[in-house]
């Protein structure tokens, strides 16, 4: 990759690890401190617009959304001004927090940008059996769990495909978690935009809440916090729309895609020159494996949350 833009380097460029889809370095040199991130174009399970996206993040930090700025993009690399902030752990975060990742995520859906891509629909892969079978013979860890699960998987997979989607469908970041913010002074700075794209806003909402409403489980879901999510969506203009299935389809469809994913990189069981570590790989399948069917069957009290 070629940084020669960003200035003349003090130091080496360092790994920032625990990326979920790409690698993360920082750079500092005369002209500042830099976060450099190595897209994984080796076997990526989503599209990168990598251009419109960069154009989406100008539009957003010229409206002054909080999010670290952007510098410049290529093909595989994703260059930002270093963000200073404290990280967000993955537990329930405050209800002031939470009203206002609302409030931003109402001023990202209120951008004038063109987006000239159609949301793919491809069907979700149904191969659960096959790989729950390979998983048998090559010993992975997990593989008696998942193999327990198949149906289940299955039946996630046709709900995926299958669940209405109210609309409208709006242009936002798809990837608001914890581990994609920051605290400054106890405010959000919202990182990583990479898989910006459309998606329907009840998704996009849903995820969001949820994510910022709970732990790394389903045992401590805070019904206050979800709603304040919502609440600041309202507050910031937005018109949140009817409750059902759908605000929760996107996370379920999206872990599990996920859980797909490094599923197979740990089947092939060899460290890849970009993405995440095999162990992360291995984390990530695990976690799949076990919350998945957990999430699905807590469905229909999920959707209580929204009344």
């Amino acid at each position: 990759m070629n940084l020669s833009h960003l200035g003349v380097p003090t130091g080496p460029m360092i790994r920032v690890h625990g990326g979920f889809a790409n690698r993360m370095y920082r750079l500092d040199t005369d002209q500042g401190s830099f976060a450099v991130k190595e897209l994984n174009l080796a076997d990526r399970r989503l599209t990168y617009h990598v251009e419109d996206v960069f154009r989406f993040e100008q539009a957003a930090f010229a409206a002054g959304i909080p999010m670290p700025e952007p510098i410049s993009a290529d093909h595989g690399t994703l260059v930002h001004r270093w963000a200073e902030g404290e990280k967000v752990p993955e537990a329930p975060v405050s209800a002031a927090y939470a009203f206002e990742i609302g409030g931003i995520l109402a001023r990202i859906h209120a951008l004038d940008v063109a987006w000239p891509h159609v949301p793919a629909e491809d069907p979700t892969p149904r191969d659960w059996p096959e790989l729950a079978a390979r998983a048998l013979a090559t010993g992975q860890p997990w593989a008696d769990e998942l193999a327990s699960h198949v149906g289940t998987f299955l039946a996630i997979a046709h709900f995926v495909d299958t669940c209405e989607r109210p609309g409208p469908v709006v242009l936002t970041h798809r990837d608001i978690h914890p581990w994609n913010l920051l605290a400054r002074e106890g405010r959000p700075v919202v990182l990583d935009w990479e898989l910006s794209g459309m998606l329907d806003l009840s998704g996009e909402l849903g995820s969001t809440a949820l994510s910022l409403a709970k732990g790394p489980g389903l045992d401590d879901i805070r019904p206050a916090v979800f709603r304040s999510v919502l609440d600041g969506y309202a507050a910031g203009g937005g018109a949140l729309p009817p409750p059902g299935p759908s605000w929760f389809v996107y996370t379920v469809g999206g872990w599990l895609g996920h859980t797909r994913w490094n599923v197979l990189r740990c089947l092939a069981g060899v460290e890849v020159g970009t993405g995440p570590d095999l162990a992360l790989s291995h984390e990530s399948a695990r976690n799949g494996v076990h919350g998945l069917p957990e999430l699905f069957g807590r469905l229909p009290e999920l959707q209580a949350l929204l009344r």
